[in-house]
């Protein structure tokens, strides 16, 4: 990123890297650990946490590094930092301790434990960047309230659909162009995906099949579009959003004539997605303008007629991204991609079959729920049960298939930190529950 890479090989000549701190080290928290490694200046993982230490090893030594040691205590891991060592551990609360790590980046896909080591790295000052579209969709407003009231950045990163979006929104926005619908592009939308029908495409790409199984049933895009609205102030249009589906291979610059004129136009805008478009996976941005001599010069620049045009980024780049999130994060407190304020739209469970009294929920991505989003009033209003918080409840029940689960069908789990905070956030933001 421009300026992003001047300011990092300042600090590689200071010798003054970013000290960078991971927590969970999956598929995508290697990559991060590859590409800090290998391609970034000025910045450096200094330690990685895993509920295996084996997990922990793995991504060090995949990036070259041999040599690092276990560490199990804040200030042995501050001391090992300052001698210019690197270490693994098993308890992520020596990781948020320590006073010399600049940043953490929080790439678990959990939201009680996510939740768990945010608060905890917010807490000890650290600047929070999340590979964790759930936990921001379910409980980021909250999360971002406490990082503001501990003067540290709460972000999620650029790679992920939702910070690429971002970039691209405020890019439109300079233009002096109005945004009127941030879009997703998806190869695949199918809510009745499991496990099971994702199992050979998560083994070639040697990924979690539940978590592919997020990509295809729709829960993952939904909570992507959800942080989305909730850093522009834009809504959905409808519950579980349009997505048209188009012909394979159709122009994405198409997309001006996909969506109900009346959806974008009023108030903020919409978030939506398309399945078929090209070039996927990428994303894009409808923009409105209306001045007659700027559209003359759009149309020169081979952007159409307008009063709507498409922009788009051709692809998204997960962990090659990633740490210029963590640079503009400590370098100009700058978030990628944060709520504004309260939430605009959140993702809903709703069952991917039919249920019955007493079955205790699965996680995201398996057998018995995926996500729509909805706009934040409506969730309120009729008290519906977060994606994020699904995981462990009991059906009090039967719930047909298709039919949104409300808070009052299941028993919560006992003592869960999710539940806590997403008390704090309805009274923060002034939800009905609180009145």
């Amino acid at each position: 990123m421009i300026i992003v890479d001047r300011a990092l090989e300042e600090r590689e000549r200071q010798q003054n890297p970013i000290r960078v701190a991971l927590v969970g080290a999956g598929f995508m928290g290697r990559g991060i650990v590859l590409q800090i490694t290998s391609a970034v200046p000025g910045m450096e993982v200094v330690a990685i946490y895993n509920r295996n230490l084996e997990g922990a090893a793995r991504a060090f030594k995949d990036a070259g590094i041999d040599e690092f040691s276990y560490i199990c205590d804040s200030h042995a891991l501050e001391d090992h930092i300052a001698r210019r060592g690197v270490a693994i551990t098993d308890d992520p609360d020596v990781i948020c301790e320590a006073e010399n790590i600049d940043a953490i980046i929080e790439a678990t896909g959990t939201v009680e434990f996510g939740a768990a080591v945010v608060l905890a790295a917010i807490r000890n000052g650290k600047h929070t960047i999340l590979m964790n579209a759930e936990l921001d969709g379910s409980l980021g407003p909250v999360l971002k309230y406490h990082a503001d009231q501990a003067g540290v950045v709460f972000t999620n990163a650029e790679g992920d659909q939702p910070g690429v979006i971002m970039n691209l929104y405020r890019f439109v926005k300079g233009l002096g162009i109005r945004p009127v619908l941030c879009g997703n592009i998806k190869g695949l939308h199918d809510p009745y995906r499991t496990p099971d029908t994702q199992a050979e495409f998560a083994a070639r790409w040697k990924q979690k099949a539940h978590m592919v199984t997020s990509f295809a049933d729709g829960t993952k895009i939904s909570f992507e579009q959800a942080i989305v609205a909730n850093a522009t102030g834009m809504r959905v249009a409808k519950r579980g959003m349009h997505g048209p589906s188009v012909p394979a291979g159709t122009p994405i610059r198409e997309a001006i004539d996909w969506y109900p004129s009346d959806d974008l136009m009023s108030g903020n805008g919409i978030v939506d997605y398309v399945v078929g478009a090209e070039p996927a996976p990428g994303v894009f941005v409808l923009g409105q303008q209306e001045d007659p001599t700027q559209r003359h010069y759009l149309e020169l620049y081979k952007l159409g007629k307008g009063p709507l045009y498409c922009f788009y980024a051709p692809y998204h780049l997960c962990h090659f991204e990633v740490p210029n999130t963590v640079a503009r994060a400590v370098l100009f407190s700058d978030a990628a991609i944060a709520p504004q304020n309260a939430p605009m739209v959140e993702v809903v469970a709703t069952a991917k079959t039919d249920l019955k009294a007493g079955q205790v929920l699965d996680g995201i991505g398996f057998f018995m729920t995926y996500g729509q989003a909805e706009n934040a009033p409506v969730m309120q209003r009729e008290q519906l049960l977060p994606m994020g918080l699904a995981e462990g409840c009991t059906l009090k029940r039967d719930i047909a298939r298709d039919e949104c689960i409300r808070r009052n069908d299941v028993d919560l789990p006992p003592g869960r930190l999710s539940d806590r905070l997403r008390a704090e956030q309805d009274v923060l933001f002034n939800s009905p529950e609180s009145n």
